[in-house]
């Protein structure tokens, strides 16, 4: 049996990135696997609006301003941005290039359209998975019960919900989302496999080294 406190071979970060229409349930999961999964960090986006109850600056996201925003993307300082409804969402660049080569994998939570960024900007070290509920009905109540929208942008979130779920071939993984605990068992499983592949090792890197 192997001493479970011997090092790990050195490899390249990784990139994991959960998307999902509204509602699918992927900030639930998403947060349970930062908290379940061993060296698995957060990617903390930008956005211009405003925060929820109970959302925190620096921790939920960066809130900031339109003028602000567009500051980043001159700069290059965002590895992809995106308008979603009424406001503009995007991941800094410094913390995804930091994890890669430190080794570090870090967990992103974005739309589809960020996705296709990153997977274009990070092709090697980027981990796409796409989360669904079990049905459209599924879906719709699960917003419903949000009791957080008015009728117009629940049917403007159904809208978007049923084009982005189109995109799910793109990805890398599927998690049905039916229960969080199973659904948290199959990321934490795409992780630990992703975090053993070949590819992923350092270059120079030699087993059995004396």
């Amino acid at each position: 049996m192997s001493n479970p406190e011997e090092p790990a071979p050195p490899r390249r970060g990784i990139i994991f990135i959960v998307s999902a229409p509204s509602g699918a349930g992927k900030t639930t999961i998403s947060r349970a696997a930062l908290k379940a999964v061993d060296g698995l960090e957060p990617s903390i986006s930008l956005t211009t609006r405003r925060p929820r109850d109970g959302e925190i600056d620096g921790v939920d996201y960066h809130f900031v301003t339109d003028e602000e925003f567009q500051r980043r993307v001159d700069r290059n300082e965002l590895a992809e941005s995106a308008r979603v409804f009424d406001a503009r969402y995007g991941t800094p660049r410094a913390p995804l290039d930091s994890a890669v080569a430190g080794g570090r994998d870090i967990l992103l939570d974005i739309d589809v359209q960020g996705a296709r960024q990153l997977r274009h900007s990070y092709p090697h070290d980027a981990v796409m998975i796409f989360v669904l509920p079990p049905s459209f009905a599924e879906l719709e109540e699960r917003l419903r019960r949000r009791g957080t929208e008015a009728e117009d942008d629940i049917q403007r979130r159904l809208k978007r919900a049923r084009e982005e779920a189109l995109a799910y071939p793109e990805y890398d993984y599927l998690i049905i989302n039916r229960e969080v605990a199973d659904s948290l068992d199959r990321l934490r499983a795409v992780v630990y496999a992703e975090r053993l592949k070949v590819e992923r090792l350092s270059k120079g890197f030699v087993p059995w080294k004396s």
